[in-house]
């Protein structure tokens, strides 16, 4: 059991200005919360109680009681000093951390932890987490590219990035493709409701019911997206998408239709269909460059509001879901804003080239 706190002795002067802090409205909170531990600690009561009637902590009961025995009045408008580290690291140190997390890494992992780097440096791990910090520098974190080896990449990104940036007048710009295998997967438990203090549950496990494929066309000026449901993603599917594109649209325009690389969408009865139709143009992104196809962007939003988490008995159900997403997004459109230019990604992926380590 702790020891029963002694009486916080004050003059009546400095418990009349205390008083008049908590009572003042254009008192900072936090000096109104230090005014109360003191008024209540010359009160007599136990620091437990005040640390409970105020829903703080005891250590902050003591350390404010401290405070004004220390500093009176004056002291509970400031901060009080911190103890400085009794052992500051060299900037030899420093530096050797630093190139350690560069250019190493322990025996048994790929990288460093603040934790392995502190016991290597005989450090504590919240100084390694602040070198870091300082440094800017996240062991923990990584991320995935990859850089086009398209022979015609330079032609294509122009070609792309100009429609976006400057289409051409009297056409309509479109980012199509299509997102395959959707599944429409059943949790084997319910799953339970999100409450205060506790996320949404589901199970890891779940039960195939079938596989859909949605193709879709952005429109590039106004985020408006046609979308058509088929089972699978051949050629024959796409043909039959692009005639609703066809219809979906003003006559007397021209279409340009972004697509990726798939075999879909360079079938010989695919080009064959695009060279009756005068006014459908095809405009293939840079293989290994997704990131170029605005659509894509758009596939990402319906995957993470409505797939991801959903619960579908049945395909009928899923697909019955993804034409509601369909509808609620062509009601209100919200268009995807390419800002980019040509010479400012080809510096980037130049720089990605420069600093790339080729594998053995």
């Amino acid at each position: 059991m702790w020891n029963p706190a002694d009486f916080l002795p004050m003059t009546t002067g400095q418990k009349q200005q205390l008083e008049q802090w908590v009572n003042a409205p254009s008192t900072p909170q936090k000096v109104v919360l230090r005014a109360r531990i003191c008024l209540l600690a010359h009160d007599g009561l136990a620091n437990r109680r005040i640390a409970q009637d105020l829903k703080t902590s005891r250590p902050t009961v003591i350390l404010w009681r401290r405070h004004f025995m220390k500093a009176g009045i004056a002291g509970l408008e400031h901060e009080p000093p911190r103890s400085s580290s009794s052992k500051r690291l060299k900037e030899n140190e420093v530096k050797a951390m630093v190139e350690a997390t560069l250019h190493t890494k322990p025996a048994d992992a790929t990288h460093w932890s603040c934790r392995t780097l502190a016991e290597h440096f005989k450090v504590s791990h919240m100084t390694g987490a602040r070198i870091w910090d300082r440094q800017g520098l996240p062991p923990h974190r990584g991320r995935t590219f990859k850089l086009s080896r398209d022979t015609h990449c330079v032609e294509k990104l122009t070609d792309v990035v100009g429609l976006y940036l400057n289409p051409p007048d009297k056409a309509l710009v479109f980012c199509g493709d299509e997102k395959s295998q959707i599944q429409a997967l059943d949790r084997t438990q319910p799953g339970r409701p999100m409450k205060k203090g506790r996320c949404g549950t589901m199970t890891h496990d779940y039960v195939r019911h079938g596989t859909t494929t949605l193709f879709a066309a952005l429109m590039v000026l106004d985020g408006t997206v046609i979308g058509s449901g088929f089972e699978r993603p051949r050629h024959e599917e796409f043909l039959k998408f692009l005639w609703d594109v066809d219809r979906e649209t003003p006559s007397g325009m021209a279409r340009h239709l972004i697509v990726d690389n798939y075999a879909t969408h360079k079938h010989p009865k695919v080009k064959n269909w695009s060279q009756r139709h005068k006014r459908f143009h095809l405009h293939f992104i840079p293989t290994s460059s997704s990131w170029l196809n605005l659509v894509e962007r758009w596939f990402g939003e319906i995957t993470r509001k409505q797939i991801r988490r959903g619960v579908f008995k049945s395909v009928d159900q899923l697909i019955q879901v993804i034409e509601d997403y369909l509808r609620h997004n062509n009601k209100n459109p919200k268009p995807f804003v390419w800002t980019k230019r040509v010479h400012e990604i080809l510096e980037k992926v130049n720089h990605c080239k420069a600093g790339t380590v080729t594998p053995h």
